[in-house]
């Protein structure tokens, strides 16, 4: 008798794989992120939660530091300026860099910088260009991107961004609707959350680091909607 073969994802989505896990057997899935193919097999490289999107596997790494990408929405922090640009802690190796042409802002020629984006404010922003030299460009110009006023800032883990932003903005809109908040999530792990008093933005934050807390959760939605009309 012959055995039967195994075709298409071996193990559950959401599930945490270590390096060497066979994910999938067949051709029908597609590697990219954090797996790789061998043969007819999708192996994870690294320890990490299974990402299954239409036909493309990705292992989202548990743990990590934030890697920019050009058109990445990045919350950062104002850490020093000089004339004609201010250089923006974004959470990597390196500051983003905005120039005044790139800023929200009109600038007038030879105006105080510091009057326009000062020392610890916080900006919405872009990144548009990343130099061979690892130099990163960021603008303030564009829908959404803007110096923020009010609310707080908090951070998570930047892998678990997706878990937080969930299918097609499904877990943020759960949270922004159930909180009354407005968020906004940077792909570094820098969360912006603006609500109409404390109380509100203490829930929306506890909801927020429940979901890095628990990402690797079976059933996770439901959970963190039966949290937020439990906290109601």
């Amino acid at each position: 008798m012959t055995g039967v073969i195994k075709v298409g994802i071996l193990i559950k989505e959401k599930s945490i794989v270590v390096p060497g896990d066979i994910i999938a057997e067949g051709m029908d899935y597609l590697p990219s992120l954090g797996c790789f193919r061998e043969g007819k097999h999708v192996v994870s490289e690294r320890l990490g939660l299974l990402n299954v999107d239409n036909r493309f596997i990705k292992v989202i790494p548990l743990t990590g530091s934030y890697v920019p990408k050009v058109g990445d929405t990045v919350i950062g922090e104002v850490k020093d300026m000089s004339f004609g640009a201010w250089f923006i802690d974004i959470g990597c190796a390196y500051d983003g860099t905005l120039m005044v042409r790139d800023a929200t802002e009109f600038v007038e020629k030879d105006a105080d910088l510091a009057q326009v984006y000062n020392f610890g404010d916080f900006v919405v922003a872009k990144i548009v260009k990343i130099t061979r030299h690892s130099s990163i460009h960021i603008t303030t110009k564009g829908p959404g991107l803007r110096k923020i006023q009010g609310g707080k800032v908090i951070s998570v883990t930047p892998s678990k961004v997706p878990r937080v932003i969930g299918k097609q903005g499904s877990m943020v809109s759960m949270i922004k609707d159930g909180t009354n908040c407005t968020i906004v999530v940077g792909q570094n792990g820098k969360i912006w959350i603006n609500g109409k008093n404390p109380d509100d933005e203490l829930l929306a934050t506890e909801a927020i680091l429940k979901v890095e807390n628990e990402s690797h959760i079976d059933g996770l939605t439901d959970k963190i909607k039966a949290f937020l009309e439990k906290k109601k």
